[in-house]
């Protein structure tokens, strides 16, 4: 799969990005999902623990690796609880590049569900196939 050698990347760059710039981290959060799906098991926790008052600070590499829309809410609800959010890459897009990011990722989404569902429905049809026989 390939998030998963480019999450091993993130952390790696997040590491090197701490270090350089005197950060302490007590704990890494790392979680493979999409910035669009808002019922992942380690954000959750998260956003609890944010909300608790038990993290200061969140270092990130990118503001969609952890949402991908309503940064700016999640940004401020930290800030209401006392957690500063340091982006590690701060890339400045224009309008219009956002837009386009943010239609491919709601199309990378959907197609990625389409395919799950015709994988699910591939293993139903052997599952009958097998019964059948």
């Amino acid at each position: 799969m390939a998030q998963k050698p480019d999450l091993a990347n993130q952390i790696t760059a997040l590491e090197n990005f701490c270090t350089a710039n005197g950060y302490a981290v007590t704990e890494w959060v790392s979680e493979i999902g999409s910035g669009l799906n808002y019922n992942r098991k380690k954000f959750n926790k998260l956003f609890l623990d944010i909300e608790m008052g038990n993290v200061s600070m969140l270092i990130i590499a990118h503001k969609d690796r952890l949402v991908r829309f309503g940064f700016e809410w999640f940004e401020s609800f930290a800030e209401r609880h006392s957690c500063k959010i340091i982006i590690m890459n701060q890339e400045s897009l224009s309008p219009a590049e956002e837009v386009t990011q943010d239609l491919l990722a709601i199309i990378h989404c959907f197609s990625s569900r389409l395919y799950g569902l015709r994988k699910y429905q591939d293993k139903v049809k052997k599952l009958v196939q097998t019964k059948e026989q």
